[in-house]
């Protein structure tokens, strides 16, 4: 029988990419969305004719029990939230119905629809913060610096609750940074990959950044989505921590990102301190060994790949030639852009 899998935040990077990965592996896919007077399908516009949508909101538990209710599905993927750290200082209250209670919400209409269900929690690196020990495991103590990195603690520590509490097969992926071509613009990677090309293009002639020493585990997402749906194939549900193993600082990104382009991050980088945040978090490593040994996961596209990829993406978005992408935001060849990167 063909699987069903449900999937919040399905018009995201992460959902897009899983999406797509679940419909390699056969699986009839089901995408929740929330009611809107505009669309923001534009990750899955090539999706659309082969995924099925469904109307429900992590604020309405009712919304939850129907759209479970017509999906059936025997897996369901929770990756809506409110994910933007920064936004969670000016918005703490909607961060922590989304990113926290929102959990409460899906898992308990779970529990009253079908508890056979397959819960997978978008966990994250944030929820480790200010870190007491370095690379971060799973057992390593969560002490996050900020609404998102708290309100992602509270979902996870529920997730395990319901674990234990109501037998429910309930896991969560710790995630690292993970970026994409895909990565919305307000995110740090994507902000210097976008003006990096636009300063090659002659759009723009400066990029302003807060802390260039803030250190991160930056992986591709589509690597990491693949390790979600490994989560939810075991035998008994666990938590993961999923990440590459290596840390680089906004720094490297930038030297990156510009030599790919033949330029010098010097000469356009300014550092703005309304962008630093009022707690930061300084370093973030991951040790994913219980992942790469017990799923059989490893990560295929290393970090000086990525950031490539993901300037070519954006040169061919803004006109500048590239590797398959359009302007008009339709899909581009990510294989040929990755390709290219490699050289």
């Amino acid at each position: 029988m063909t699987k069903t899998a449900l999937i919040t935040g399905i018009t995201g990077q992460d959902g897009s990419y899983l999406a797509e990965l679940l419909l390699e592996e056969g699986y009839r896919v089901v995408g929740m969305t929330r009611r809107s007077s505009t669309s923001g399908s534009e990750r899955i516009e090539h999706l659309l004719d082969r995924v099925e949508l469904v109307q429900g909101d992590l604020l309405d538990q009712a919304s939850l029990v129907e759209a479970l209710r017509t999906a059936q599905p025997a897996e369901v993927y929770n990756l809506a939230a409110q994910s933007f750290v920064p936004t969670s200082w000016n918005q703490p209250v909607l961060t922590g119905e989304f990113t926290a209670l929102g959990v409460t919400r899906l898992l308990e209409a779970i529990r009253q629809v079908d508890p056979a269900i397959r819960f997978y929690q978008a966990s994250s690196s944030e929820m480790f913060g200010k870190v007491s020990e370095s690379p971060q495991r799973e057992e390593t103590p969560f002490h996050p610096r900020s609404p998102y990195g708290v309100a992602k603690a509270y979902g996870h520590f529920l997730t395990v609750n319901y674990r234990e509490s109501y037998g429910i097969f309930a896991t969560s992926g710790i995630c690292f940074n993970h970026e994409s071509p895909r990565r919305g613009l307000e995110f740090v990677t994507r902000k210097v990959t976008d003006g990096v090309a636009r300063i090659r293009l002659g759009l723009a002639g400066e990029l302003r950044l807060g802390n260039l020493e803030a250190r991160r585990d930056w992986g591709f997402a589509g690597d990491y989505v693949r390790a979600m749906w490994l989560m939810l194939q075991g035998e008994e549900p666990r938590d993961y921590v999923i990440a590459s193993g290596e840390a680089h600082t906004v720094r490297e990104l930038c030297e990156v990102a510009f030599g790919h382009v033949s330029l010098d991050h010097r000469d356009h980088v300014v550092q703005d301190p309304t962008l630093i945040r009022p707690a930061e978090v300084d370093m973030l490593l991951g040790d994913s060994t219980r992942a790469r040994r017990e799923l059989g996961w490893e990560p295929a596209v290393g970090f000086e790949q990525l950031v490539r990829m993901m300037v070519d993406a954006d040169l061919a978005r803004l006109g500048g030639g590239g590797n398959g992408a359009h302007r008009d935001g339709a899909p581009f060849d990510e294989t040929r852009v990755r390709a290219s990167a490699m050289g």
